[in-house]
This record gives C-alpha cells, structure tokens and sequence, in this order.
C-alpha cells in the first residue's frame, strides 16, 4: 500500500489528504451525512471488504472525525460525525455538486439537494435557489432522486 503522507509538500490540502485522501474514506463520511452509522450500515450501502471499512473507521476515529460509541445489548459500536467530521460536509457537499455538474450520470444526478425549510434546491454555494437563504448542513435534505433505487446511489 501506498504511504498516505506527502512529505515535502507544505500545503493545507496534502495534510488534509493525509487523513481524508485514501480509498472509501470520503465514501463513508458521505454515507455518515445520509445517516448511515453502524458498521453493517456501511459495509452493506458501500460493498467494501470489512478489514478496509474497518481500518478506515478506525482511522476517522484517531483523528477525531468520527466518534465511535457502542449502542444495545450487544454493544455494536456506532459512528458518528463529530464537529471536526461535520465541518467536512460543506466540501463534500461541493465535491458532490461538481460531480452532479460534470460526471452526471445518463438519468441526472441521484440524489436531490433541498432547503428544508422551502423545499428549494441548493446549488454548490448552499444558497437556496428559491429563497436565497444560507443552508447549513442541519437544514439540507439529501433524498434519493425518483429515478433512482437504492441499490444505485
């Protein structure tokens, strides 16, 4: 495996790399935004091997994007974003529209971006198209779009 560390690079982007920058970590901080936060929960909405999911839950948690906590009888453990992970989300956010932008897919973008408050779209800027309002990560609503299943998004 590849080292996760750019050594000679002084640069807030590289650090950020260092930690955010491997295979699936975004995915499963985006799967966290939806709500997702047993490990099951990720594995199954991911399709990644379990010693992977496992060794990148564990590195969010060492680096404090997100907080492992055990839920039940059984004491499964429970993942959630913690304040450094939720301040991510703005960048994922954006990563996502970009992706909506230039990598559609041949039915549009899957999931649908609204203003909770209004039901408008927010655009990358999360501004709300229809009333102009800032939207911050508690007042947006990622629902599916209609033209896709579960199984795809």
């Amino acid at each position: 495996m590849l080292g996760r560390d750019y050594p000679d690079q002084v640069c807030s982007i590289s650090r950020a790399l260092e930690v955010v920058g491997e295979r699936w970590t975004l995915l499963i901080l985006r799967d966290a935004l939806l709500g997702h936060s047993g490990f099951e929960e990720f594995r199954e909405s991911l399709g990644v091997s379990t010693n992977v999911l496992a060794a990148r839950l564990k590195l969010l948690c060492e680096e404090g994007l997100l907080v492992r906590a055990a839920e039940g009888e059984a004491a499964r453990a429970r993942y959630q974003l913690s304040d450094k992970g939720r301040d991510l989300a703005p960048a994922l956010f954006a990563l996502m529209k970009w992706g909506d932008r230039h990598y559609p897919t041949p039915h549009g973008a899957p999931r649908l971006t609204l203003h909770d408050g209004c039901g408008g779209e927010v655009e990358q800027s999360l501004r709300c198209r229809r009333c102009g309002e800032h939207v911050t990560l508690d007042g947006l609503e990622l629902p599916l779009a209609p033209a896709f299943s579960r199984s795809e998004a």
